[in-house]
């Protein structure tokens, strides 16, 4: 993958249905403003210029992708959690992308082996995925079977996953659809899967690994996370950290497939391939 200008991937994948902002829940960002502001903070500490440069990330991204502006406070406001209230779609979408760019960038200068910067970047989504959760699961106060024994813990976890879905839905970011699947009947990487729901139990407890198919309509972050991938070769993952460590709580290890590129769907579907094994 070549790694381009955010102009530059910009022009070549616009996101014009995104141009129209929604709002944000308030729930939602106080979470993600802990979660992403607390792990960022940790990167960044002794670091003055460092709000600064977010906001300056802040307002060329809305620039250059949305041709507006922003608040001169946003990326303070959100980085300490007050006034979240009133806070859209692009604005947020802004705020990731300066957050998780500043991050990146600050790894990259403290890690020059490509694949130990590339498991550093992965390390930093996880982490912020597992303060969001911490705080999801209280709010939704979740329910998660202790393994997958049988077809009530299945049930237990399905329950579980919906409700994430729907928080994610009713908070605005994803605007209007939530979807995971464990019917998964597709080729990839030259292997064919053929796998259905009832058949998930078995297969899990005979070879280890079961395959989840997760559908996102309009994912809040979609723009930046393209940009950043093409810009910095990776992506934010929100939801997708979300629902590994939901995973991860019940003793397995499940992702999206490491091939995964956000480029090639279009804005109303984003799907994922996920391969979940045994802990």
């Amino acid at each position: 993958m070549s790694i381009k200008t955010l102009a530059a991937v910009v022009t070549e994948h616009p996101y014009p249905d995104y141009a129209e902002w929604w709002p944000m829940g308030e729930r939602f960002l106080g979470f993600m403003s802990d979660a992403i502001t607390g792990q960022w903070a940790a990167l960044t500490a002794g670091d003055p210029a460092a709000l600064a440069r977010l906001q300056g990330y802040v307002e060329h991204y809305v620039a250059a992708v949305y041709a507006g502006v922003v608040a001169p406070d946003l990326a303070a406001r959100f980085a300490q959690g007050r006034d979240l209230a009133g806070i859209r779609s692009g604005e947020f979408d802004a705020i990731s992308y300066a957050f998780y760019r500043d991050a990146f960038e600050t790894l990259a200068a403290r890690v020059e082996d490509p694949d130990g910067l590339a498991l550093e970047r992965r390390r930093f989504t996880r982490r912020v995925g597992e303060r969001f959760f911490d705080q999801l699961a209280e709010e939704l106060a979740l329910d998660l079977p202790a393994g997958l024994e049988n077809e009530e813990d299945f049930t237990r976890l399905r329950d579980a996953i919906d409700q994430v879905g729907a928080f994610l839905q009713s908070e605005g970011y994803l605007r209007d659809h939530f979807a995971f699947r464990f019917d998964v009947h597709l080729t990839h990487a030259g292997h064919a899967i053929d796998q259905a729901e009832a058949d998930v139990l078995a297969r899990l407890h005979e070879e280890g690994l079961i395959y989840a198919l997760y559908e996102m309509g309009y994912p809040v972050i979609l723009p930046s996370a393209v940009y950043l991938y093409h810009t910095l070769g990776e992506a934010q993952h929100h939801s997708s950290r979300t629902i590994e460590e939901l995973f991860r709580r019940m003793g397995y290890a499940a992702s999206e497939t490491d091939d995964f590129d956000p480029t090639g769907y279009p804005s109303h579907l984003v799907v994922e391939l996920w391969e979940i094994r045994a802990g």
